[in-house]
């Protein structure tokens, strides 16, 4: 049945909030770490406007917190871009996991989409295509994708901007254990994640080296798990897509 304009633009507007309102759980979990961030930069040698740029242009949370720490310790520029690129591997994973759903998109939307894929945003179109969606509701998925991401976006530079205003008047923000809640919120990302096998695979490499190496000094442990299960998952990922296309 052909849609009309109205119809079209209705059915757009539903999958972009409904990607928004799917999102809630994960906006909370992730605000205390936004916050903690911005109080990070108010007593770094960075200015304020430095760490909101960097939410802004970067958005990636772990990779925010250890170029500021790099930069804090006055680490040479290259070294933050190859630390930073290592621990963002990750979404190489999750990007190989969505392409099926957005590969019919215009460049312009992927780079878009690209941009907004964040851990969260993963886990929530992730499960939104596993559920037994309508012809209707795939046909707009990326606008669900869209509203995922602006959703995180939005929230990233709100509570970056409150750490930033208020970090100062609360210097030990980052002390009082508001971590736990971006711990809580991986956990819930991963283990949903671990039903299948490249998933379970990736992870369990990861893991194992990271708790292998992990007295490697300068956190090259972490930074080669990183690097291996994303390495592991993604050749997973490809052999059972070409296993899918040979039956």
């Amino acid at each position: 049945m052909q849609l009309d304009l109205p119809d079209i633009r209705d059915q757009k507007r539903r999958s972009l909030m409904r990607g928004a309102r799917d999102t809630i759980p994960m906006l909370i979990g992730a605000a205390p770490f936004g916050m903690i961030f911005g109080a990070l930069i108010s007593t770094s040698p960075m200015l304020p406007w430095h760490g909101q740029l960097m939410s802004m242009s970067v958005f990636a949370g772990s990779s925010q917190f250890i170029a500021t720490g790099l930069v804090a310790s006055h680490t040479g520029m290259l070294v933050i871009w190859l630390t930073t690129f290592i621990v963002n591997l990750r979404h190489m994973l999750y990007a190989a996991t969505l392409l099926p759903h957005v590969a019919h998109l215009s460049a312009r939307w992927r780079w878009c989409l690209g941009f907004l894929l964040t851990d969260e945003t993963f886990a929530v179109v992730a499960s939104y295509h596993q559920q037994a969606l309508s012809s209707e509701e795939r046909r707009y998925s990326h606008w669900y994708f869209l509203g995922s991401g602006l959703a995180m976006y939005a929230n990233w530079q709100l509570w970056t901007l409150v750490g930033l205003l208020f970090g100062t008047l609360f210097p030990a923000l980052q002390t009082l254990g508001l971590d736990y809640a971006m711990v809580a919120t991986f956990i819930a990302i991963i283990v949903p994640q671990l039903n299948r096998f490249p998933q379970f695979s990736a992870a369990l490499a990861a893991g194992s080296c990271a708790y292998l190496l992990q007295g490697l000094p300068y956190k090259l442990g972490l930074l080669s798990a990183v690097m291996i299960g994303v390495a592991v998952g993604m050749a997973l990922t490809r052999i059972a897509a070409r296993t899918k296309a040979a039956v």
